[in-house]
């Protein structure tokens, strides 16, 4: 069942048909991931992250243990995942490099700015061109034992500059999607070849 909001979150996004959530994620993007809970809310990047399912979609995601992010995801039930893009590189290096326990704001920290999310509590990261809302899938015994986190994604929205009609279509460098692959190192995504 393809369950979205009428009312689209702030700035240039358009809803993505669930069922083509997936294509938000397929290409292996590094994400920015966030949650919120009792007032408290926090961002950090994942590289490890992939679609898992088409209907209902669902999503998989690696959170270390000591990440602030996972305690208000455990806490919540609820994150978001936000496809940055290079024009972000600097915010998303300082996501990953610095911890939110003893942040006050570590959005502000990092140059990021959020916005409310239709369905979750956990807010979207503005600049970005994909964002999925999540609900955790009760899976503790794979969060404790492997660090990963199985969500069902309840909306999903693009920046309909470079996603429409399920496909990306990037035009500009600086709207290409991060790929990190170690030590601060990335690779931008690359352009589109039709078989």
């Amino acid at each position: 069942m393809t369950t979205m909001t009428d009312k689209p979150p702030q700035g240039a996004r358009v809803s993505v048909e669930l069922t083509k959530a997936y294509r938000l994620l397929n290409h292996g993007p590094t994400v920015l991931v966030s949650a919120a809970h009792e007032g408290r809310r926090n961002v950090m990047a994942a590289a490890w992250n992939m679609p898992l399912d088409f209907n209902p979609p669902k999503v998989a995601v690696v959170l270390d243990k000591q990440a602030y992010t996972r305690a208000l995801i455990e806490a919540s039930g609820e994150f978001v995942l936000s496809v940055p893009p290079v024009a972000l590189i600097a915010q998303v290096m300082a996501a990953g490099d610095q911890s939110g326990r003893e942040l006050a704001d570590k959005f502000g920290e990092c140059g990021l700015t959020a916005s409310p999310a239709s369905l979750v509590s956990a807010p979207l990261v503005e600049g970005c061109v994909a964002w999925l809302e999540c609900r955790v899938l009760p899976e503790p015994t794979m969060a404790d034992r492997y660090d990963l986190f199985l969500a069902e994604v309840v909306a999903a929205w693009a920046d309909p500059a470079v996603f429409s009609e399920g496909r990306w279509h990037i035009q500009q460098a600086e709207q290409r999607c991060l790929h990190h692959v170690a030590g601060g190192a990335f690779f931008a995504t690359g352009e589109a070849i039709k078989a």
